[in-house]
Parts: structure tokens; C-alpha cells; sequence
């Protein structure tokens, strides 16, 4: 388990004006892979993007096409500088907020979209605009080539001076407006510790709930294992005054007792239906009630089409990440995701600090996929989705 105190002390950050290191030097379960598989629609990773096999990555470009520093150097020099550089002077010119696509020539990828991102500073709105074209046109040329994955960088969030946690926001805009209408993969790929950032405010809160639910559990664990070594035998087990008290102690104590009367909200044969209902059944039945279609459900999921009819099937159980996709997609409340989450075999771990980042925006009914992951990537934790 991570201790977020600890980290960003570590990092040499303060609360208040902080950068989200990543600590580790590993990509996240499947974004380790360089080559990237059939996923989620649309994840953040930590990599290097020119090492990426997608249809294209992105290059935040100057205007004049020619090749820089940063991560547009990288890619010149990984794609073949020369060749790259002679496709470029071709083109010749890129506007701020457009884009023009070359050969990736000695990259993974088949294609570079090249896209003109605002230098930050002197008219927010406009730039906020132009930076929402960036990636809304980078999309759209990616779509009228039919290809089927993309991998961009955070643009404007380097030299140009963007501030990072903004230039995500809007990428994070723009990518899930296309996604809305469209289907492909889309990445956004983070390279060095501070390089990404998530509202501070959103951190903190995240951040306090996570030490406040530990502090109960620790404060728990302390009570029952304080009152498991005081107990006497006899204790534990008071003898019963009830006219039962020859009766053996565990029937002494269910006489003595009276069982409450449970409500009866639904009927045996109704009850008995459902304890029968596989992961799928009880799925399709929760679309039904919430009044929503399949469609809605897996692009709030933030799965594939093809993940999504697999799930459909009888005897198909996907992995926690996926159920919990679903969870926030169907917009359940704790109790309705602890059984969906139960009859896919899984449980909400107290420990764990994943689940309880989930529980936070549950509790507090906010289901935005992507902001969910946003913060799951900030405290270095796994995505959902698939």
C-alpha cells in the first residue's frame, strides 16, 4: 500500500503547489506494453511515445515543421531526421490548432500527425480553443485515414507554457468528445515525473479520505484484537438466563433472542431468481432498470464494443477493473456496486488504497470515468476499464 504522505515528502513537494511524481518506472499492468493491444478506449500511460506501435502518434510541432527540442526531437531522431524533416518542408506550414500528417518512416508507428499547440499567456480563451482543435483535428485526420489507435503527447504543456493541469483538462475534452461518436485507441502518453497533474483541490480531498479510512481501520483492528486477549472464555460466552439454559450455549443464545422480522420487499420465488443470476444476467437486468442502452453503458465504461459483447455472454466474468468500469458507467450506489461487484466474485477491499478511491467517488456520486482515472493515475494506481 502506498503512503501518499509519504511520497510526495519524498518528492520534495508541499501540499498546496504540488506536481504528481510518478514514482516508479513501470507503465501500469496493460500499459506496460509497448506494443499496445486491444484496451480500453482511451488510457493514460507513462512511456515513451516513440516506442509506442500505434497507427500514429502525435507530435506537438512548431508552426514551421522543422524539428525541436523535447519530444518533438525525440521523434525526428527516432523516425530518421532527414527523411522526416524533407516530408515536413513539403508541407511546409502548420496553423496553431491544426494538423497535417506524415510517414512515421523508422517508428513503430505507420504516421506522425504533427499539430501547432497556443503558447499560453496572452488570450486564455482563444488558446483553450486552439488547444481543443489540437486534438479534435489530430482525431479527425486520424479517422479519415481509417486508423484504428493514436498516441498523443500533453501538448502545450512543455516550452509553450500551458499550464499541465489545464492542457489535461482539455485534452482529456477533446479526446472523450471524439470517443462519444467514434471508436478508437486513443493514449495519452505522459514521459517524465512532471509532466502530469490533476486539480490540487481534487488531490487533497482524495488524499484526506484515504488517511481518514485508514485511521478507522487501524483504530478497528486495535479495538478487536484489544478485546480478543481481554476476554475470559466465559466472557465471550455469558451464560444465558433464558428457560432454554440447558440447551447447548449456540441454541441457548438463538432462543433467548428473538429473530427480527425482515421486511419482505420481494418474494421467494423472486429472490431465488436472483441468487441465481449469473454476473451477466444481473448486468443486462441493472441496463434494463437504469433505463440505458448497451451503447451508453460501454462508452461510459470506457470498454470496447467487442470486451462489451464478451461480457454479454452467460459465462464470461471480466477482470475487477472492468466490473468496476461498469459500476461507475451504471452510476451504482455502494450497495448496488457491492453486489455486482460479488457476483462477478470480487469484493471492496478495505486495505486497498484503489478501492477506496473508488468508494470516494462513489460516495460522493460523481462518475466521471475519466476523471476516476485521472486520479487512480495520479496515486499510481491501476485504471479501470479493460
Amino acid at each position: 500500500m502506498l503512503n501518499v504522505s509519504s511520497i510526495l515528502k519524498n518528492q520534495g513537494n508541499i501540499l498546496g503547489s504540488f506536481s504528481i511524481a510518478l514514482l516508479q518506472d513501470l507503465v501500469y499492468v496493460n500499459c506496460i506494453k509497448q506494443k499496445v493491444g486491444e484496451t480500453m478506449p482511451f488510457q493514460i500511460i507513462r512511456n515513451d511515445i516513440t516506442k509506442l506501435e500505434v497507427d500514429a502518434i502525435v507530435n506537438a510541432a512548431n508552426s514551421g515543421l522543422k524539428a525541436g527540442g523535447g519530444v518533438c526531437g525525440a521523434i525526428f531522431a527516432a523516425a530518421g531526421a532527414e527523411r522526416l524533416q524533407a516530408a515536413c518542408d513539403k508541407i511546409g506550414f502548420c496553423a496553431t490548432g491544426d494538423a497535417v500528417i506524415t510517414p512515421g518512416f523508422d517508428l513503430m508507428a505507420r504516421y506522425v500527425i504533427h499539430t501547432v499547440g497556443p503558447i499560453y499567456g496572452k488570450n486564455p480563451a482563444r488558446e483553450e480553443d486552439e488547444l481543443f482543435a489540437c486534438y479534435a483535428r489530430s482525431l479527425a485526420l486520424a479517422k479519415r485515414k481509417r486508423l484504428k489507435s493514436i498516441a498523443f503527447p500533453v501538448i502545450a504543456s512543455g516550452i509553450f507554457g500551458y499550464p499541465k493541469t489545464e492542457a489535461l483538462r482539455i485534452a482529456s475534452k477533446a479526446i472523450r468528445a471524439f470517443l462519444e461518436e467514434n471508436e478508437m485507441d486513443v493514449y495519452l502518453v505522459v514521459y517524465d515525473r512532471a509532466a502530469f497533474q490533476i486539480s490540487e483541490k481534487l488531490f487533497e480531498k482524495v488524499e484526506s479520505y484515504i488517511e481518514e479510512r485508514m485511521v478507522k481501520i487501524q483504530r478497528r483492528e486495535q479495538r478487536e484484537f484489544n478485546v480478543s486477549i481481554s476476554l475470559s472464555e466465559d466472557e465471550a460466552f455469558p451464560t444465558c438466563t433464558a428457560p432454554c439454559a440447558s440447551k447447548p450455549v449456540f441454541s441457548r443464545c438463538a432462543d433467548a433472542m428473538p429473530a427480527p422480522k425482515l421486511k419482505q420487499k420481494r418474494t421467494l420465488e423472486d429472490l431465488l431468481k436472483r441468487k441465481a443470476e449469473t454476473f451477466s444476467q444481473m448486468l443486462l437486468r441493472m441496463i434494463d432498470e437504469k433505463n440505458m442502452t448497451d451503447v451508453e453503458v460501454y462508452k461510459r465504461a470506457n470498454i470496447d464494443r467487442k470486451l462489451f459483447s464478451k461480457i454479454r455472454k452467460k459465462d464470461y466474468v471480466p477482470k475487477k477493473t472492468t466490473v468496476l468500469a461498469l459500476v461507475i458507467a451504471l452510476r451504482l450506489n455502494m450497495q448496488e456496486a457491492r453486489m455486482l461487484l460479488e457476483r462477478a466474485g470480487y469484493a471492496f477491499t478495505q486495505s486497498s488504497e484503489f478501492d477506496i478511491i473508488i468508494e470516494f467517488f462513489i460516495e460522493n456520486q460523481n462518475y466521471d470515468i475519466f476523471e476516476i482515472n485521472e486520479t487512480l493515475f495520479a496515486f499510481e494506481q491501476q485504471l479501470l476499464g479493460a
